[in-house]
């Protein structure tokens, strides 16, 4: 069995006290070095096929060196960019993030921050989601533990959030309409239980109202899936007086206004334009390509991992909502409203 190579050597070949090559090593103290230092370390570290050992730097430091992450469906195209994002901060630094899937279940959730706090992690980052039932969020707060919110609200819970700016991608959204002509206009809102599409669908009401001439309507979604679009959208053709453009709480709910519409003998946008919400990856590669609201799926990631990084290296949380900004991506969803 080869023998592990230890710090002393890695120290040694580089021409440095084993404290500095400790800290050349470790990201969170590296850039109190010197620059050739650090990279005359790393280089000796690899050369000698050095490990480095994060659970007993962890123990030096009272952390674990995990995040725990809980997300509601491991399936929803919005999540990967987002964790990308969270890795893209925290592995650097030496964190690895525990990610783990409650299917939006509560009780699943409840087990799942049972599990991760049994595994001692620093802090967590979570998407759950209901604003009216959070018991995740009252435990961890009773419990005292760090943790930032991913693409959602924390209600009344005193903890840091990082979402997008719903309210102006929704008004985006309805001006581009507006310019193309359209008159009648119908949001596909998903379940306002969630702090995202609640904030949509009141940004589409407000903005709705203030505009004079306006017919417009919201039809609510049970869920976020190209199955409810596709059934709410049939409500919506149902009604006697079609709209000419619909505006989606999210893009999976656009894809299944598409496929009734398609499946309607309409044509889109000829007869019926659609717009969605977040650009997630498919978005560009429908047919017809879909317009949509730019979510900085990746940025929120980044903030959200950036945030409880320095909540556990400050020990303090302060209850902040960071709101990053949206763009409107026009494609070919979206045209003049029908002669």
């Amino acid at each position: 069995m080869a023998t592990r190579v230890t710090l002393s050597e890695v120290a040694e070949l580089a021409g440095v006290h084993r404290g500095t090559a400790s800290r050349a090593l470790n990201p969170q103290t590296e850039s109190q070095l010197n620059i050739d230092t650090v990279r005359r370390v790393k280089q000796a570290a690899e050369s000698l096929g050095y490990v480095p050992d994060a659970l007993a730097r962890g123990l030096r430091m009272s952390r674990s060196m995990t995040v725990g992450m809980i997300i509601p469906d491991l399936t929803s195209p919005i999540f990967p960019p987002i964790v990308r994002g969270i890795e893209e901060i925290l592995q650097p630094q030496g964190y690895t993030a525990l990610l783990t899937n409650s299917d939006g279940d509560l009780a699943v959730e409840s087990s799942l921050y049972d599990s991760l706090r049994q595994r001692r992690v620093d802090g967590f980052l979570l998407a759950t989601g209901r604003l009216d039932e959070q018991p995740v969020l009252a435990r961890a707060q009773a419990d005292g533990v760090l943790a930032v919110m991913v693409n959602r609200e924390a209600g009344r819970a005193p903890f840091p959030a990082v979402i997008a700016d719903s309210q102006a991608g929704i008004r985006m959204a309805l001006d581009h309409a507006l310019e193309l002509g359209h008159r009648r206009i119908v949001h596909l809102s998903g379940p306002t239980s969630f702090s995202t599409t609640r904030q949509r669908r009141e940004a589409f009401v407000a903005a709705a109202r203030g505009v004079a001439g306006l017919e417009w309507g919201v039809h609510e979604a049970a869920d976020l899936s190209i199955a409810e679009g596709e059934r709410v959208m049939a409500e919506v053709l149902a009604t006697s007086h079609r709209p000419t453009a619909v505006l989606a709480g999210n893009d999976l709910l656009a894809l299944g206004a598409l496929h009734t519409i398609r499946r309607a003998g309409l044509r889109c946008p000829e007869d019926l334009s659609v717009l969605g919400f977040n650009d997630m990856p498919f978005a560009g590669d429908l047919s017809p390509a879909l317009t949509t609201i730019h979510v900085p799926l990746r940025q929120i990631g980044c903030e959200s991992a950036r945030m409880l990084l320095q909540a556990i290296n400050s020990g303090v949380q302060k209850p902040i909502t960071r709101t990053l900004p949206v763009s409107l991506q026009v494609r070919e969803s979206t045209g003049p409203v029908p002669a």
